[in-house]
């Protein structure tokens, strides 16, 4: 399936730099991602790609830059947001080590995910009013459809932290996916997953895109998976972008072979 052509991207990130001490994690990083598109991160070990993802998500300001979110009729500057209102505001990120509340159950981890969304008036909730019991009505459907979608039904009433691996992380992004992200971030979602597991999830983000009209920031180490899912791919080495552009276009690029010691890149399978 072609990407949309839309006329403004959803995410703008202008010469983004940012220092811890004397360190320089990312220098003037800029670039753009439009509406329902894959766009991916990587580089080698260092290089700052989750440093930047901490950045569009709030958890680091950023010592110069912006960074723009701008679904169709809103202008957000998440820079200068607190994280809660950058999630409200529709960005939601998965984290490299998976952070599910481990003793609540699938469904509830997936309840939580909805707590901005949900009626939280004290009276309504003292009285049960019509509009409380339709919020809880409604997050609780919400969270049944996510569990469906990722094929995790059955495990609606495990632990979290008891379910197999693969499925932790299939319900990680349901849990992101439940707050209801207009972009979503994904760190290194493949990483540890068996090469069936990989399949299915990157099956999981192409209906994301499909079914919900999701844009996908992704951080991934797995380069077949990349150049799979990919319609662009930002390479960053030593916190500075060094290439960007279609799969194609950055599988060819010297700078990247290059800050990959020299290994082939994986031939590109069809995209998303």
């Amino acid at each position: 399936m072609n990407p949309p052509t839309p006329a403004a991207p959803i995410l703008t990130v202008e010469d983004l730099s940012i220092r811890f001490g004397g360190l320089k994690a990312l220098t003037r990083v800029s670039f753009q991602v439009l509406p329902g598109t894959v766009t991916s991160i990587i580089g080698p070990n260092g290089a700052g790609k989750t440093t930047l993802f901490n950045c569009v998500t709030g958890f680091y300001k950023p010592s110069q830059g912006q960074v723009l979110f701008t679904p169709p009729g809103e202008r957000h500057l998440l820079h200068q947001m607190p994280i809660h209102k950058i999630a409200r505001a529709g960005v939601g990120r998965t984290y490299q080590n998976i952070r599910l509340f481990a003793r609540m159950t699938a469904l509830e981890n997936l309840l939580v995910a909805q707590h901005n969304r949900v009626n939280h008036h004290l009276l309504s909730g003292i009285f049960k009013t019509r509009a409380f019991r339709r919020s809880e009505e409604a997050a609780l459907a919400a969270a049944w459809g996510w569990l469906a979608f990722m094929g995790l039904e059955a495990e609606a009433n495990r632990p979290a932290g008891e379910l197999p691996y693969g499925n932790q992380k299939k319900l990680e992004v349901a849990r992101a996916m439940a707050a209801g992200p207009r972009l979503i971030c994904l760190d290194e979602p493949a990483a540890g997953l068996n090469n069936r597991e990989t399949g299915d999830l990157k099956d999981l983000i192409r209906r994301l895109r499909e079914e919900h009209h999701m844009t996908v920031l992704l951080i991934e180490h797995h380069m077949g998976f990349v150049m799979d899912l990919s319609h662009q791919i930002v390479v960053l080495d030593h916190g500075e972008v060094i290439a960007q552009g279609t799969p194609g276009q950055v599988r060819s690029d010297p700078k990247v072979i290059q800050a990959y010691l020299g290994e082939d890149l994986p031939p590109i399978q069809g995209r998303a």
